[in-house]
């Protein structure tokens, strides 16, 4: 096997990301064989370039290898494309024709976008790889092939599959081996480099001088979110070095230029994110926030509990939290013996102004602890942090304490992915 740095300079492949050295591993190791390949990973993140390397590194290097994307041909042309048709088996076969299947008997055939393949297809398609025969369009000849496939999808198979949208049993024909090749934003270690890549071949491609970042220009380059992956990052590139008056490239050129980089884009519903998963992201999101809504209430109800048991006081001097237009709300026929504001419901509070004719923040609770002594208990507004990345590491440190680190019962209990999980604990460097 070749080793792992001679590949990349074979193919031009730039990165030292341990994901994507990890996928570059798994397509060596699997290139010998002749079994099937399914490379999952978003559109521009380079997955022809694996099967390629897949075919150049197998047996089968000096035969035929051919890229086929399935959502560029129509649904009632791709079976004749693929296997071929005889003549007058439909209008316009006015000659048989050998199909993709036929004429890279022996060799390498890449379906990319697999996904988009219609179900027709996909049954033949299945008899492929289970046997090696099939039919031409309008032919009752069964026809065999030796032919490996590679299939890529960008797309949440498994969604497809839930959707009758692709056929189960193809899927697990497929997915023999699964490559998956990481995202562009997963990779920040290799942006700038790939970024110098792309200026220094278009600055020898036009010969003109390649233009180099300021630190503030490469921080805002290496921290976008990247939808299109490695080709916007060499559209980017390319913009960039025609574009920008001088080599040094600072934030204001970024800023008139390429203004995208300066915006901000969150996680959508790509290959990555099914409805399912941003469902439960949800629903851990809310989870968070109850805990929290929970924890501030039992703490409020132990501080008042002290207050009431050692018969405290609260100073009149204390200073006043700032005025709000929330209700204050005075509790009524509360129970002298025990505070419990887990089960006081809002409906029975009603609101309460101050003297001063304002109402002030919820957090200011007013209690008749007997019928003799009234006293009111002014409590600091407490900001919350509502940072996604704060509660995301919160909840992946209570997942890992609850089950003394063991990864896989805390990822199954977060809803996502073991290997998910470890690019979290490296992400927030979380010690175990």
């Amino acid at each position: 096997m070749e080793d792992l740095n001679k590949i990349k300079r074979r193919y031009g492949i730039i990165g030292r990301s341990p994901e994507l050295d990890f996928a570059l591993k798994v397509a060596m190791r699997v290139a010998p064989t002749d079994l099937s390949v399914l490379i999952t990973g978003e559109s521009g993140v380079g997955k022809e370039v694996f099967s390629q390397i897949i075919h150049q590194l197998s047996p089968r290097k000096h035969n035929n290898f051919i890229a086929i994307n399935c959502g560029a041909i129509p649904s009632g042309t791709i079976n004749s494309e693929l296997f071929g048709h005889e003549k007058g088996s439909f209008t316009g076969a006015t000659g048989e024709r050998k199909g993709y299947f036929e004429t890279v008997n022996g060799g390498t055939i890449f379906l990319d976008e697999i996904g988009e393949m219609p179900l027709d297809t996909q049954s033949y398609l299945l008899r492929i790889l289970e046997s090696g025969e099939f039919l031409r369009v309008g032919s009752s000849k069964i026809l065999k092939t030796d032919v490996r496939i590679i299939a890529a999808t960008n797309v949440k198979l498994d969604t497809y599959i839930k959707k009758n949208k692709f056929r189960e049993d193809l899927f697990y024909r497929l997915n023999t081996v699964p490559i998956k090749i990481p995202p562009l934003r997963e990779r920040k270690e290799d942006i700038y480099l790939l970024f110098r890549k792309f200026c220094i071949d278009f600055a020898e491609k036009y010969n003109i001088d390649p233009i180099q970042l300021t630190p503030e220009a490469k921080n805002i380059l290496e921290n976008y979110w990247y939808p299109g992956n490695i080709r916007e990052l060499k559209n980017i590139s390319e913009q960039l070095s025609i574009l920008s008056e001088e080599n040094i490239v600072g934030t204001k050129e970024i800023e008139k230029h390429t203004p995208v980089l300066l915006t901000a884009h969150f996680p959508a519903t790509t290959y990555f994110t099914s409805e399912d998963e941003v469902r439960k992201e949800k629903e851990l999101i809310y989870q968070l926030l109850m805990d929290m809504r929970k924890e501030v209430n039992e703490l409020k109800s132990f501080v008042l509990e002290l207050v009431k048991i050692n018969d405290l006081k609260i100073p009149s001097d204390l200073p006043k939290p700032l005025s709000s237009p929330m209700d204050t709300y005075l509790y009524e026929d509360y129970p002298k013996n025990s505070i419990n504001d887990g089960e006081r419901r809002r409906d029975n509070f009603k609101p309460d102004a101050s003297k001063d004719g304002k109402f002030h923040s919820p957090f200011i609770v007013r209690e008749q602890l007997d019928d003799s002594i009234k006293f009111y208990e002014d409590s600091e507004i407490i900001e919350e942090e509502l940072s996604l990345e704060n509660m995301e590491k919160s909840m992946i440190t209570k997942a890992l304490n609850k089950y003394n680190g063991k990864r896989k019962l805390a990822a199954d209990e977060l809803g996502i992915s073991e290997r998910t999980l470890y690019r979290k604990i490296k992400q927030y460097n979380l010690s175990l």
